[in-house]
């Protein structure tokens, strides 16, 4: 069994544990989406209050165990809301393989949207 596989598992059972225990089965696709999204921004905070991005502050020497548990905090809502799109982890790798595509694409100015071509793209 691959990875992201084990992990979108072990995320939906904790997810429909969650649901039974704390009694949410009335919370909609649509609320789930938003709740997991609210959360998402919530843990990047986290993150972004243990990179030093406070440029009028003194840095404090990077926590990396705390930066990797947002991190994977991140992961948990991100991998929730795949399982309730209905996302498989060959999906994932499929949609992202596209993207990641494109985005080469952009850059190298082979994409019918224009304005991401890079200065070494332009002659």
């Amino acid at each position: 069994m691959d990875i992201l596989t084990t992990i979108f598992e072990r995320q939906k059972a904790f997810d429909d544990d969650l649901i039974q225990r704390r009694n949410l089965g009335h919370i909609t696709r649509e609320e789930w989406l938003q709740k997991e999204t609210l959360a998402i921004m919530d843990e990047l905070s986290e993150l972004i209050n243990e990179v030093n991005y406070k440029w009028w502050k003194n840095p404090k020497p990077l926590d990396e165990a705390a930066i990797k548990e947002e991190l994977i905090d991140i992961l948990h809502f991100w991998a929730s809301m795949c399982s309730k799109m209905g996302m498989s982890a060959q999906d994932v790798l499929d949609i992202y393989m596209a993207k990641n595509q494109e985005n080469f694409n952009r850059q190298e100015g082979k994409s019918a949207k224009s304005g991401y071509e890079s200065e070494k793209t332009v002659k």
